[in-house]
């Protein structure tokens, strides 16, 4: 299975790119794994709803331009739905069984995604009800998928 990670922005904390590398190195035996860093659209000062929307239809036309083609495309989404982590491993199995063997996780700028992202996900997912930056999410989402591929093959992973 080849994972494509789609996000807005650079990580800048150290901290997060060390935990972000440790996860990606863990996953390498289960997936293929891909990053893809849309740059953020520039900005200054006080932003007006219509600045914002235009700052998040241009990042929006960029991601859309790195989803690969044949991918199955799950945009991370405070209003998505909630899994467990045994259910995005089994969701996981099914879109390989499937012969989905290209996904794409989207996960957008401090500012959302823009309607034409989420209408071209096939899932939209939350992974809590809280809020995080996207800079965090993004250690977030490769811990989950390094446990469900542990769940998946069988292994024990750390309580």
């Amino acid at each position: 299975m080849h994972i494509h990670i789609i996000a807005v922005g650079k990580i800048k904390e150290k901290f997060l790119r060390e935990g972000i590398a440790e996860y990606e190195k863990r996953l390498r035996p289960y997936v293929k794994l891909t990053t893809i860093e849309i740059n953020e659209e520039k900005r200054a000062g006080n932003l007006t709803p219509a600045d914002q929307k235009r700052i998040v239809d241009a990042e929006g036309i960029r991601i859309l331009g790195s989803i690969p083609h044949d991918s199955f495309v799950i945009v991370l989404d405070i209003k998505g739905v909630h899994w467990s982590s045994e259910t995005l491993a089994e969701n996981l199995r099914q879109y390989e069984i499937a012969g989905r063997n290209t996904l794409s996780f989207i996960i957008g700028g401090d500012l959302g995604l823009s309607d034409t992202v989420i209408s071209r996900s096939n899932v939209r997912l939350s992974l809590s009800l809280m809020t995080f930056t996207h800079q965090m999410i993004r250690q977030i989402l490769l811990e989950q998928l390094y446990r469900a591929c542990k769940i998946n093959h069988n292994e024990p992973y750390h309580k």
